[in-house]
């Protein structure tokens, strides 16, 4: 078990782009991509190669996580296809008056917005997966 686990916190630009880094061209399944509407919070499974440590020969099982998200809606995902798999590309945002606007961009030219008040994601890794 490897013990470098990496936890990114980002509640600002720079932060959101090492997320975005970390997590460019990771594999999630439809299944894995959960809005808990009550708690305000976004949730999404990635399966992402290890870039940080030169170990991109390593996969690794994280959490992507978004809190103080109002309001999601998706273009091009069908949400029926459990296990449609996306590939994410990476993710920016845009300032609306007080909102910000937090897009996951996939393959497919499918993507996610999310309506938030404010930037405060996170990247947690959970477990290695086998070598490639």
């Amino acid at each position: 078990m490897n013990k470098y686990l990496a936890k990114i916190i980002a509640n600002d630009q720079e932060g959101l782009q090492m997320i975005s880094a970390y997590s460019s061209g990771a594999k999630v399944k439809v299944a894995d991509i959960k809005y808990l509407a009550s708690n305000k919070v976004f949730l999404l499974s990635v399966e992402r190669k290890k870039i940080e440590a030169n170990q991109d020969n390593k996969k690794i099982n994280s959490i992507c996580r978004f809190d103080f998200v109002d309001k999601v809606r998706s273009k091009n995902i069908d949400q029926s296809k459990k296990d449609l798999i996306l590939e994410l590309i990476g993710i920016d945002y845009l300032k609306n008056n007080d909102d910000y606007e937090i897009n996951l961009i996939f393959n497919n030219n499918a993507h996610i917005a999310l309506t938030t008040e404010t930037i405060e994601a996170r990247l947690e890794d959970q477990n290695e997966l086998k070598k490639l």
